[in-house]
Parts: C-alpha cells; structure tokens; sequence
C-alpha cells in the first residue's frame, strides 16, 4: 500500500466536487436528514449524525450549512422522506463497483443506476456480489503538504486515539481505523488542530485491479462519471487502480 498516492486521487474527486458544491450540499443534507430522523438531532447521542458532520466539514461545508441542515431536519411535516439503496455492480474486466444512494424514489434510482453501468459496459449484479470484496473502515487522510510533522510522532498519537493502522504514503498520511472508533480518532486529531482532506467511514478494497486497456480505462471512467452526476447517488466505491 505503501507509496501510493491516495491524497492526489482524492484531490482529484475533490477538485471535481468543487465544481459542484450544490451537489456536496445536496448529498450532505440528504445523509443529514436521515441521520436526525434515525437518531436524533444531537451529534453527541447520534453516531451517525456526528459521522455526517465530521464529513460535512471535510467537504468544507460550513457550519452554519450543516446546522440549518438539523434544524431542518427536526422539523415536523415537509421533509422528504429518504431511504438508503445500495447497489452493487460489476465495470470493465471485472472491476467492482458499489453505489450507495439515498432516493425518495427506489425505481427510477435503480433505473439511473442500471443505466450509468450500461453506457459503460458494466452490469449490475445481486446484493452482496462484490462487497465481500471491500473492508468497512473509518479513514482519514492528511496531507503533508497541509501538515508537517514528524511521522513516527503522528503515528503514535494516531495509534494512542484507538487507530487500526498508520501508513506514510509519498504525499499523505492515512490512518484507518475501526468504524466504532472512527469518531473518536477523528475527534482526537480535531483537538490537534490537524488538517484532514477526507475523514469518513468508508469501504475499502482487499484488493485492487489495475485497468491498462483505454477501452476499459474510458468506459470505467464514464461508469463513475455518470454515477457522479446523479443526484441520489451518495457514495460510490471501486477496486480500480490507476496503472
């Protein structure tokens, strides 16, 4: 894993992100939504909420944003009902694919989503086929150019906050974490006063496929990228590497 550059692929879909904050602030209050209507709207006694917030600011979503967002939330009648849907699909030579959504429409989300995968020349599969191959973790990556520090210290007072493990990649740092413990590593770090460019609970890949056909290289990327532009996908996740 080491030497990787996990920073510069999250800069990337970063980049792309702030092309499209309407978008961020759309996905955020959707997960917003559903988190206070679960669980409450106190971040303290809601896991899920804090999870939420914790991504809302790594998106830089203002406070104020996210705070209109519960209140909103809590609020008697209008609001939307959201529910989850998870897909699972297959790209070019085999890569997995997973799309989480929020919708207040499961059939046209699936018909959206079948559909990006068939302009792409992947296909859609049955619940499970690929997220046995993908770890649920909480992650947090820090930059080196946001934060300089010496690695062996950093790594210690990720492990102490309850860190599964600690990598130095060639511009980042990642730590990893279980996601019962993501909150308090990441609250930790927040104390600190240390930069995070992504902190979430995500799903990582066992293993990766490396695509080297431009075929299969663009019709991947066109898989994601219609996925991206879809207003009820929330997160997407793939075992693809970049050669």
């Amino acid at each position: 894993m080491s030497g990787h550059s996990k920073f510069a692929n999250i800069k990337h879909k970063k980049e792309k992100n702030d092309a499209a904050k309407g978008k961020i602030f759309t996905m955020i209050g959707r997960e917003i939504a559903v988190a206070v209507k679960e669980g409450g709207p106190d971040p303290a006694n809601n896991f899920k909420l804090a999870q939420v917030i914790a991504k809302a600011k790594a998106n830089n979503v203002p406070n104020d944003t996210i705070e209109r967002g519960i209140k909103k939330a809590s609020g008697e009648g209008g609001a939307v009902n959201y529910e989850s849907a998870t897909y699972e699909g297959y790209g070019p030579s085999g890569t997995a694919i997973i799309v989480k959504c929020l919708t207040d429409n499961k059939n046209r989300t699936a018909a959206n989503v079948r559909n990006c995968f068939t302009k792409g020349h992947g296909s859609i599969g049955t619940q499970g086929c690929v997220s046995f191959m993908f770890d649920e973790k909480g992650q947090i990556i820090v930059a080196k150019e946001d934060y300089e520090t010496d690695a062996d210290e950093f790594m210690m007072l990720a492990l102490d906050a309850g860190a599964e493990d600690f990598s130095e990649e060639d511009d980042s740092y990642e730590i990893t974490t279980d996601p019962a413990d993501f909150e308090t590593v990441r609250e930790a770090l927040e104390k600190e006063n240390i930069p995070m460019v992504s902190a979430e609970v995500t799903m990582i890949p066992q293993n990766t496929v490396t695509l080297t056909d431009e075929t299969d290289i663009k019709n991947f990327e066109r898989i994601i990228d219609l996925l991206d532009e879809d207003d009820d996908v929330q997160e997407v996740y793939h075992n693809m590497e970049e050669a």
